[in-house]
């Protein structure tokens, strides 16, 4: 049978592929299946997606979703079943903690909750026999079916270093720049992120939190080197600093086995000088650090980060020291949060210096525990589920930041990339040049 998953694009074509297609094929792939994927630009029309799965002649057609690519993802499977009568399937965040609206969505078929690679193997083994299964027949763990039970869900994949070695054909991998994973699960309880909640998710039925032995990621960059060039690697571990030993040992191992420059993120809680040290003596070139807020406060009495601003300094600055590139993230428009609050956020900036840095205004992902206080203090209005998930604009109604504040407060988060960005070109100005940046700097301190 042939699997074609869909990759959608939002904002950016340029943006990496989705991993759980890639995680998924090469169990399809052990079985005999034909596995593909088409890449869905943000432009691309209707009826030429259509087109493309229609000539693609796919007998699943399989989606791995975050919610903001979710409406677009369901515009385009409705544009696909008024041409083609084929089986859909939706997994990945968006599908495992609301799937009820998935299935409720016209074209949509199955979601799968949690870890899909099993579960879609067994589905498609079911489906090979027949079109469709009925809501009335023994559920497959993991696989809702519209108009049927919740199923149970399976313990997770253990351990990990019994899965293969994803299918890089799915990933549009470009350059020699290769994505890597090496654990899944995380111990931390921030209520904006939707990371914590698979934990909550197998909370009774298995540990999620598990990570990949040092052996099984070096024969994974091992092979990927015999076959073509291997550049840089991006960790997308959410944390890949959680447990020291374990990143000891591999820094050990990296300069020697793989010899190749990669980056990681980080939370500041959990490195120190020395730990720093090690990563950049390993290879790490480039650390992302989700800073979030300036405003203590927020931290800890909205996002559970009871974390100090001092902690981010002194972290950024061991950082830069060891002659590692240093991002950071920043966030506005939560819930609770204040005018001021954002103000400390840009003051916070201002000291750490980071490389660079990006800014989202914050969005409830279903699932979260900010998106369960969005919907008991009524901060999100009744066609919450029909608009988009975009990183400039927020859905919510807030009591303390409207949508004029938060599109004002966004562009100067986008000044301040403007101004940094000139400073460090500044550095390579002649006096002249130097004095018209001075003045600059000067007119966009009097606008604030």
């Amino acid at each position: 049978m042939k699997v074609l998953f869909l990759e959608i694009d939002t904002e950016q074509s340029w943006g990496m592929a989705s991993l759980g297609p890639a995680f998924i094929a090469p169990y399809l792939r052990g079985e005999g299946h034909d596995v593909a994927m088409l890449r869905v630009g943000a432009e691309t029309p209707l009826d030429e997606v259509a087109k493309q799965v229609r000539d693609a002649a796919p007998g699943v057609l399989g989606l791995s979703l975050t919610t903001r690519q979710w409406l677009r993802a369901r515009e385009v499977v409705r544009a696909v079943r008024q041409r083609l009568d084929v089986p859909v399937i939706a997994g990945g965040l968006h599908p495992t903690f609301a799937p009820e609206e998935v299935l409720a969505t016209p074209g949509f078929d199955y979601v799968c909750l949690g870890e899909g690679e099993e579960p879609m193997r067994d589905l498609v083994r079911v489906l090979e026999q027949k079109r469709r299964i009925s809501p009335l027949e023994k559920s497959i763990a993991n696989i809702w079916v519209k108009g049927g039970a919740r199923p149970p869900l399976r313990p997770p994949i253990e351990p990990l270093d019994a899965m293969p070695f994803i299918a890089r054909d799915l990933l549009d991998e470009k350059h020699g720049v290769v994505q890597m994973t090496t654990q899944r699960g995380c111990p931390f309880p921030c209520t904006y992120c939707a990371a914590r909640m698979y934990d909550e998710l197998y909370e009774g039925t298995g540990d999620y939190g598990r990570r990949r032995s040092h052996g099984n990621v070096i024969a994974e960059l091992h092979e990927l080197q015999k076959n073509g060039p291997v550049n840089y690697i991006i960790f997308l571990d959410d944390t890949f600093t959680i447990h020291h030993p374990w990143v000891r040992g591999y820094c050990a191992l990296h300069p020697k086995e793989v010899g190749v420059p990669f980056s990681i993120h980080a939370r500041v809680e959990t490195v120190s000088p020395d730990l720093i040290e090690v990563l950049a003596k390993g290879g790490c070139k480039h650390i992302v650090y989700g800073v979030e807020s300036g405003s203590e406060r927020v931290r800890r009495e909205i996002m559970k980060r009871p974390v100090t601003n001092q902690r981010f300094i002194d972290v950024f600055r061991w950082t830069r020291e060891a002659g590692i590139v240093v991002t950071a993230n920043y966030m506005l428009g939560l819930p609770g949060e204040t005018r001021a609050d954002v103000e400390q956020t840009l003051a916070l900036h201002d000291e750490l210096l980071p490389d660079d840095f990006g800014y989202f205004v914050f969005y409830p992902y279903p699932g979260t525990h900010l998106f369960t206080l969005c919907k008991e203090k009524g901060y999100l209005p009744d066609d919450y589920g029909d608009l988009p998930a975009v990183h400039r604009a927020s859905i919510l109604k807030l009591p303390d930041l409207d949508q004029d504040d938060i599109a004002e407060l966004y562009d100067r988060f986008t000044a301040r990339r403007t101004r940094d960005a000139l400073r460090r070109s500044g550095e390579r100005l002649d006096e002249s040049g130097k004095q018209s940046l001075t003045k600059y700097f000067a007119e966009a301190a009097a606008h604030g």
